[in-house]
């Protein structure tokens, strides 16, 4: 069955993650993504464990339901040729610096030429109109500047990336709601547009709808930072014989928990009666709460808050998340054979339409797999393809 996107035709100039993430969620939606790639492949195809070169674990987590065209963009013929693409494509998506796709030739007004109505979607470090607007950026850089790093330092004693690439992914996702409601705005005026997500900009959007705090005001009114979640208390708590991740948060469960954990004291105790009161003496709530976890098993636990409304759950490993009962049961985990790689775990997409369901129709294809089925497509014939390919314009998958 198609996905809700079936129809949809996008142009993939990406590599490492935002880029090729955001489009695969767009490819597992039903769009018919072009992945255009340099000579060498997109970064990732060597980064992680592999049976093959080229087809590195990063590259195959972010890049299945495309089709992988090479195109040596240094090359006017391969520019030419992305011009040619454009004319049937709804959407491009890029994550180099504008002045590099300006260089190119391949900017908004340059494609715009063509496609009138294409949505030309750029993701890149910085906001282009700021003084940062010319920096490069990756994950690391935009964790330190958008203030995550300095997060762990009030926690850790020192600043430290989250061990995720958490601005990749998040931005990630921001082109993917910038795009979707680009098309929706299409199809109701007809009208193509440019699309600017910044990482440095999504990330300080995602990290001060909290931590604003007391500087929501102006002046403000208190320091920056939701003080219940900088304290150093706030981890999986230990029980006897292992962890445990239980978080008595409103007061209904407050309530709950102090009832069922048998410390009915705590009702009484002036710091905690409130939610309010809670967060205002976040270090001893969680203290309290860590002595009373110390007392049982986690099983135990489980069983005792496992009916009730109290947000109480278990300790996953990277490991353990592969046989999670629950992801087993929805289906999260999906394998597939791929031609070249073997058994495939992936992922599949966590949201469920129920008259457009998502799939993987493609597995990560193998560099330049599609590139004589793309250019055939777009106009060449047999005897340029062979050209293009014999002057390293292009290339096909071996």
């Amino acid at each position: 069955m198609a996905g809700p996107l079936d129809g949809v035709r996008i142009l993939e100039l990406t590599s490492v993650v935002l880029g090729p993430w955001a489009c695969q969620i767009l490819a597992d939606m039903g769009a018919d993504v072009v992945k255009i790639e340099p000579p060498r492949g997109d970064s990732n195809r060597s980064l992680g464990a592999a049976r093959h070169p080229g087809m590195a674990a990063l590259y195959l987590t972010c890049n299945r339901n495309k089709r992988s065209l090479v195109l040596d963009l240094k090359r006017p013929e391969a520019v030419e040729a992305v011009l040619r693409l454009a004319r049937d494509a709804d959407v491009l998506i890029h994550n180099n610096r504008p002045q590099v796709m300006t260089k190119l030739g391949l900017d908004y007004d340059a494609i715009r030429q063509v496609k009138p109505d294409i949505i030309y979607c750029g993701s890149y470090g910085y906001g282009r109109e700021g003084p940062y607007g010319a920096k490069g950026a990756l994950d690391d850089s935009i964790q330190a500047v958008s203030g995550i790093a300095m997060l762990n330092e009030r926690v850790l004693g020192e600043p430290r990336y989250l061990p995720t690439v958490v601005a990749d992914k998040t931005t990630a996702m921001a082109v993917v709601q910038a795009v979707l409601a680009a098309l929706y705005h299409r199809e109701k005026t007809g009208q193509g547009q440019e699309l600017e997500v910044p990482m440095f900009e999504t990330m300080v959007y995602y990290v001060m709808a909290e931590h604003l705090w007391g500087m929501t005001f102006e002046p403000p009114i208190g320091t920056a930072g939701y003080a219940r979640l900088m304290s150093h208390h706030r981890k999986p708590y230990r029980t006897r014989d292992g962890y445990i991740a239980i978080l008595p948060y409103m007061d209904s469960h407050w309530e709950t928990f102090c009832r069922l954990a048998e410390r009915p004291d705590l009702l009484e105790d002036p710091r905690f009666t409130t939610l309010a009161d809670r967060v205002r003496n976040i270090d001893d709530t969680y203290e309290e709460t860590g002595r009373i976890m110390a007392t049982r098993t986690t099983a135990e636990w489980l069983e005792i808050f496992g009916s009730t409304s109290v947000p109480t759950i278990v300790v996953n490993s990277l490991e353990d998340l592969v046989d999670d009962p629950h992801l087993k049961a929805v289906g999260f985990w999906q394998e597939a054979d791929h031609p070249s790689e073997g058994r495939l775990r992936m992922t599949r997409l966590p949201m469920n339409f129920s008259a457009t369901p998502a799939e993987v129709r493609r597995l990560p294809p193998r560099l330049g797999e599609h590139s004589a089925e793309i250019l055939e497509e777009a106009g060449y014939d047999a005897s340029t393809i062979e050209a293009l390919v014999a002057a390293g314009v292009t290339r096909v998958a071996d």
